[in-house]
């Protein structure tokens, strides 16, 4: 609604804005979305294609998606969904995941991101290539490259994390933690060749990458750490826990 004023009509009310993004398999977008507990409010594929989705305060509509549009590319469209904290919805979606498949879909296309205490964000990608992005308000602002205040092993780690958290780029993140691992990995505090091992450790998995996998358990066992420092690094030799149980299970999948 509208008031005339002397300079013409004022605007009045609040505006809505709601993403309309390609679609290129109808029923796989719906089974996605379903599964993760968004509503339909709104399904037509003849004459033409129009999708509408809501999960409670935002909707997605989705259209037909133009010509030559590669889903493996996964760059179709996106939309930015700002909440208070991101973790209660990543939560959301990976139970609603395991209870409808069995398991988080963390691989392929459709896929829910990872998620890390401290975590200021995560992606859904969905069947169509479209990247749905929930960002927890007030985020800190990025430093590409990593933190300027940091330097060396402890400056590659966050350029790793920035590219695997906020990138979606698990290849760009092993490749700079491998080149700085042997760059600086000799000379490095151990507590920071313990940080930047253990990232790696969860990108192997990630990757499904068994042979770095093995190599990185062998360096860390090879390191020589006080009861202190196993104590202070607990968490991030959990890693290592995780890598060894993902060999096992990978292991035991070759063999069957």
């Amino acid at each position: 609604m509208t008031k005339d004023t002397a300079q013409g009509p004022a605007l009045e009310g609040k505006e809505t804005t709601i993403p309309l993004l390609p679609c290129v398999s109808p029923d796989e977008t719906l089974a996605f979305y379903r599964a993760l507990g968004f509503e339909t409010t709104y399904e037509m594929t003849r004459p033409y294609l129009y999708l509408a989705l809501r999960f409670r305060g935002f909707e997605l509509h989705f259209g037909k998606g133009p010509k030559g549009l590669d889903p493996k590319e996964e760059s179709s469209g996106g939309c930015l969904v700002l909440v208070d904290a991101v973790e209660p919805y990543h939560r959301t979606f990976t139970e609603a995941l395991r209870a409808k498949y069995g398991k988080v879909l963390a691989r392929g296309r459709p896929r829910i991101t990872r998620f890390r205490p401290g975590q200021s964000r995560f992606s859904l990608i969905d069947p169509s290539g479209n990247n749905i992005i929930f960002i927890q308000r007030g985020e800190p602002d990025l430093e590409y490259g990593g933190s300027k205040a940091l330097s060396g092993l402890a400056k590659t780690i966050d350029n790793a994390r920035i590219l695997r958290d906020f990138k979606n780029d698990d290849k760009g993140a092993a490749r700079v933690l491998d080149v700085a691992l042997a760059k600086y990995g000799a000379g490095a505090p151990v507590e920071d060749r313990v940080r930047a091992m253990a990232a790696r450790m969860e990108l192997a998995i990630a990757l499904d990458d068994a042979a770095s996998g093995q190599a990185l358990r062998e360096q860390l066992k090879a390191l020589p750490l006080s009861e202190e420092e196993r104590d202070r690094l607990s968490e991030e030799l959990k890693a290592a826990e995780r890598l060894s149980e993902w060999l096992s299970r990978a292991t035991a999948t070759r063999q069957a």
